[in-house]
């Protein structure tokens, strides 16, 4: 099995991806309600191409992680946050989360930051898995944040150094 290919997203890929974010989207990990007609673009003022890798695997884009700040304060900027991660469901058990995780721990690192951080849903026992196994750790829980799919569910931050 070939490794995909992971690169910086480019302007072109918009429609790809927003079509992957489209077919991916599940109350497993997402809070907002499913997508609908029109559609907002994928690209935005907070974050554009540069700041998302895109994986691809037999030509096709099957992935992406989008990194950004935590927040707009100078006070944590040496932070970066993976603020969203999609695999496409026939590229599931490829590697290619986790060669999207490491992207943005690599690209985090080269941005001088010092942490990384994630936020993942309680019941989302795979997304947890894979990044414990890239070295994240929980760093708090705030209980029944979240209403999703008929339950409530726990919002589980997770963070790792990079120095």
């Amino acid at each position: 099995m070939s490794e995909p290919f992971i690169r910086v997203a480019r302007f072109e890929d918009e429609g790809e991806l927003a079509r992957l974010d489209h077919a991916t989207w599940s109350t497993l990990h997402a809070v907002t309600p499913p997508p609908r007609p029109p559609y907002d673009s994928f690209f935005g003022e907070r974050s554009g191409p540069r700041d998302h890798h895109v994986a691809e695997h037999r030509g096709r884009i099957v992935g992406y992680v989008r990194l950004g700040f935590p927040t707009e304060l100078a006070s944590n900027a040496h932070v970066r946050q993976i603020r969203g991660l999609a695999v496409a469901e026939e590229a599931r058990g490829l590697g290619v989360g986790r060669a999207l995780v490491r992207a943005a721990v690599d690209r985090a690192r080269e941005c001088g930051a010092r942490r990384i951080t994630l936020r993942v849903l309680g019941h989302n026992t795979a997304a947890r898995k894979l990044y414990e196994s890239e070295g994240f750790v929980v760093e708090g829980v705030q209980p029944e944040e979240f209403f999703v799919g008929g339950t409530y569910v726990d919002d589980v931050l997770m963070g790792r150094p990079l120095v």
